[in-house]
């Protein structure tokens, strides 16, 4: 056929690929002109912060921090519209690095762990005395997850009209745990300057089950928090949630409380038992002597703790603080009640 071309490899065009051209960095902006901010609240992908200099401003996260978590709590550099002005939304582009870290598991087999809060110094864990009953078991769990955390640890006993605080009390005694004991008589709130003296200048994190009277104190503590409260249901005992997240509230004497939802589990999958008795010095240092892969429990053959209890090195309360250890130890795992 007339006009008719044999094509041949050469007359094949191929599109050069301006990806596969294209160097590949890991470079980042560096940001220098970011300004610093605390994380109030995050909400559905939002980002509720508080700049050095008192603006008040929405973010969302940048592309580059990948599916690292932002918590409450957390520091954080922030570019963008900084103006704080409404409709506007700056970016997060840094996360400061955390000095401590609160965190919890879904159970006790669940190794991955969820973070509550950043950067808190204290775990106050809210309880009442009675309506509902107190958990001491949940308790524990609360103060193996703040000892894990090298956190403070601070037992705020509500309804102290209807049960005497002591008997609860006495159970924390020998683990350095301080107290305090709150309860309502019409819109005051008796021992709400005690709980005010623990909290001045510190970061505190408040946890407890629904219906403890929680958003209570937070509302006497900060006014204009305005966290919804409920009532305890008489069949079961149990409270119904009143506070969907976790959001950081400014005391108007100085220090921040952070409110979290009530929870009605706290999992250790996180915690290595064996990690555990680090955070109490003296037990740690006798602790040393132990043979290798020793639980430290009560049954545990030939543990340094019982020999360093039974030969009075441990002074008048050393027992009863190793009990207390033991106990928490054990509600590494098992029922959180």
């Amino acid at each position: 056929m007339a006009g008719r071309r044999d094509w041949s490899e050469s007359d094949v065009r191929v599109r050069p690929n301006p990806k596969g051209n294209r160097p590949r960095t890991k470079q980042r902006p560096e940001h220098a002109f970011a300004r610093a901010a605390l994380v109030l609240a995050v909400d559905r992908g939002r980002y509720h912060l508080l700049t050095d200099d008192g603006v008040r401003l929405t973010a969302m996260k940048a592309r580059e921090l990948g599916k690292s978590s932002i918590v409450v709590g957390d520091r954080v550099d922030v570019v963008g519209d900084t103006s704080g002005a409404k409709d506007t939304l700056a970016r997060v582009v840094r996360v400061h690095d955390r000095r401590t870290v609160l965190r919890r598991s879904a159970d006790d087999s669940d190794v991955i762990e969820r973070v509550i809060v950043a950067n808190a110094d204290q775990l106050v864990i809210v309880t009442a005395l009675a309506d509902p009953e107190p958990r001491p078991r949940m308790v524990d769990r609360c103060l193996v997850a703040a000892f894990d955390a090298r956190m403070d640890a601070l037992l705020c006993l509500t309804k102290a009209d209807l049960a005497d605080p002591e008997p609860f009390t006495q159970l924390y005694r020998t683990l350095d745990v301080a107290s305090v004991a709150t309860y309502r008589e019409g819109v005051t709130i008796h021992g709400l300057e005690a709980l005010r003296e623990q909290l001045a200048g510190k970061v505190s994190v408040l946890v407890g089950h629904s219906g403890v009277g929680k958003s209570t104190l937070v509302n006497a503590l900060v006014p204009d928090a305005d966290r919804a409260t409920g009532v305890v249901n008489t069949t079961t005992g149990r409270g119904r949630h009143t506070s969907s997240s976790a959001v950081a509230l400014e005391l108007p004497g100085g220090g921040w409380i952070i409110d979290t939802p009530g929870v009605r589990s706290f999992g250790l999958g996180h915690v290595d038992p064996a990690t555990f008795v680090d955070a109490f010095a003296d037990l740690a240092a006798v602790a040393q002597d132990c043979p290798r892969g020793c639980t430290h429990t009560a049954d545990a053959p030939d543990c340094a703790l019982d020999e360093w209890v039974a030969s009075g090195a441990a002074g008048p309360a050393g027992e009863a603080r190793l009990e207390s250890f033991r106990r928490l130890l054990t509600s590494r795992s098992g029922d959180s009640d």
